[in-house]
C-alpha cells in the first residue's frame, strides 16, 4: 500500500493550507445529455488550473521537512506537472527546472515561467524530454522528479478524497490517464474509504499505452503518442502506476480526438467551463458508454491554448 487514510487526510491538510477545496457540481444539462445523474469534480478551479498542483504541494512539503539540502528540482512535462512543481517550488523557496518537448503549449510554457521555473525545450515528445531531464539531473546535481511518485499520487488523491467523501454513492468515476497519478489516486482513495465506485480510466486512441497494457496485463509501450490532448500523450507506462491500475480499475476506455473535441464543446455549452483535452476525455468516455446510474467525471484542468481551442475544438464543430 502506497499510503494510509491517515496519510491522505494529513496530505489534504497540507493541500488546503495552500488552496481551498475545489467544487463538485451536478450540472442538469449534462445529466440530461448523459441520461444519468452526474457530478463533475472541478480541478480546473485550482491556482494552476489543473489537479497536478496538489501533488507538487505535497512533494515539496515533504522535501522541506526531510531533505532541506536539495539545491533544486528538475522534471519533464507537457505542462500541468511542471506548473505544479513551479507553483510549489515558489511557495517553498526551491528552484525548479522544467523540460518540455519542442512545440509544447506556448501558454503552458508561459505559465511555468510565470511561476518561476527555468524552462528548457528538448526533443520531439514527452519521453525524449523526460530522458534529457534525468540526464541533466546528474549533470547539475538536481533532484529529478518523475511524473509518477508516491507523494505526487498522495497529493492528487486529495481531490478524490473530497469528491468521494461528498458523494460516496457514485456508481462509477471516469478519470483520464496520462502517467497515472490521477487514476491511481482515485483508486487508492476509493479503497481507503471502503467504497464500491468503479474507477474507469480514459485514454486517447492515438496514445493508448495504458489501455494496451491493461488489456495485456503488463506494460506495453508505443512508438508515438498522437493526440491533441497533451495531458494523455504518453508512450511508456509507469510500472508502479500500472500495477495499481491493473488491480483497481474496472476498465480503460479509448476515445478519439473528435470525441474529445466534442466533449470540450459540451462542457462549454452545458457548464460554461473550459476543459483541456485530457479533462474532457472522461466526459467523452461517459457519452460513448452511455451507462445509467450515478456518474462522476474528473474535469482535471482547463489549460488549453486559445489557438488549439479555436482551431481543433470550435473548428471541428
Amino acid at each position: 500500500m502506497m499510503f494510509t487514510l491517515s496519510d491522505l487526510e494529513a496530505a489534504h491538510g497540507v493541500v488546503t493550507a495552500a488552496m481551498p477545496p475545489t467544487p463538485q457540481y451536478a450540472w442538469p444539462l449534462l445529466a440530461k445529455r448523459l441520461g444519468a445523474e452526474v457530478v463533475v469534480k472541478h480541478e480546473n478551479h485550482t491556482p494552476t488550473g489543473a489537479f497536478k498542483v496538489r501533488g507538487g504541494i505535497v512533494y515539496l512539503d515533504r522535501m522541506a521537512h526531510e531533505r532541506k539540502d536539495v539545491p533544486g528540482l528538475i522534471s519533464a512535462t507537457r505542462g500541468n506537472h511542471g506548473q505544479s512543481l513551479a507553483f510549489a517550488g515558489r511557495r517553498y523557496g526551491v528552484p525548479v527546472t522544467i523540460l518540455v518537448p519542442r512545440g509544447n503549449s506556448s501558454e503552458k510554457n508561459a505559465a511555468m515561467r510565470a511561476f518561476g521555473a527555468e524552462l528548457i525545450e528538448f526533443g520531439d515528445d514527452f519521453q525524449a524530454a523526460r530522458e534529457e531531464a534525468m540526464r541533466l539531473a546528474g549533470v547539475r546535481g538536481l533532484e529529478p522528479v518523475p511524473a509518477f511518485h508516491r507523494d505526487l499520487c498522495l497529493g492528487v488523491a486529495t481531490y478524490a478524497l473530497e469528491l468521494l467523501t461528498a458523494h460516496p454513492d457514485l456508481d462509477r468515476l471516469y478519470v483520464a490517464v496520462g502517467q497515472g497519478s490521477g487514476i491511481c489516486g482515485c483508486i487508492m482513495a476509493r479503497d481507503l474509504l471502503g467504497l464500491k465506485t468503479e474507477i474507469v480510466g480514459v485514454q486517447a486512441e492515438g496514445a493508448p499505452a495504458y489501455a494496451l497494457s491493461f488489456a495485456a496485463g503488463h506494460a506495453v509501450s508505443t512508438d508515438v503518442a498522437d493526440t491533441f490532448a497533451d495531458g494523455m500523450a504518453t508512450r511508456v507506462p509507469d510500472e508502479h502506476a500500472l500495477d495499481i491500475i491493473l488491480k483497481g480499475a474496472a476498465r480503460i476506455v479509448l476515445v478519439s480526438d473528435d470525441e474529445i473535441a466534442e466533449a470540450t464543446r459540451v462542457y462549454w455549452q452545458d457548464t460554461h467551463n473550459l476543459a483541456e483535452g485530457a479533462a474532457a476525455a472522461p466526459l467523452a468516455a461517459a457519452l460513448k458508454e452511455g451507462r445509467p446510474g450515478r456518474t462522476g467525471l474528473v474535469l482535471s484542468g482547463g489549460n488549453i491554448d486559445l489557438d488549439l481551442f479555436r482551431n481543433r475544438v470550435l473548428g471541428a464543430a
